[in-house]
């Protein structure tokens, strides 16, 4: 889907809900400092319950950790960590 593929949200077909939802976890991602309780109260507002709230905040959370995780590593082909690492490797 294209409009996954270049992250328009606005484009995406789902409920206005889950975009707001999805325009918080791009935040999160690149400002997490700046998500305030105002932000989960729009959600709120726009019909998600505490707990779509909370997983999609979850999700991203991880997604974020797992993709640190690559980027310190130089992870960027599957199965990459078969093969031991050497201390020359980093």
């Amino acid at each position: 889907m294209k409009a996954a593929e270049e992250a328009d949200i606005e484009s995406l077909p789902v409920d206005e809900k889950f975009k707001a939802l999805l325009r918080l976890c791009v935040k999160l991602t690149m400002h997490a400092y700046r998500v305030t309780d105002e932000d989960i109260d729009g959600l709120r507002a726009a019909g998600l319950t505490d707990d779509e709230v909370l997983e999609g905040v979850f999700v991203a959370c991880q997604f974020n950790a797992v993709d640190r995780l690559a980027d310190t590593f130089g992870l960027y082909e599957p199965l990459q960590l078969q093969e031991p690492m050497k201390a020359s490797d980093i």
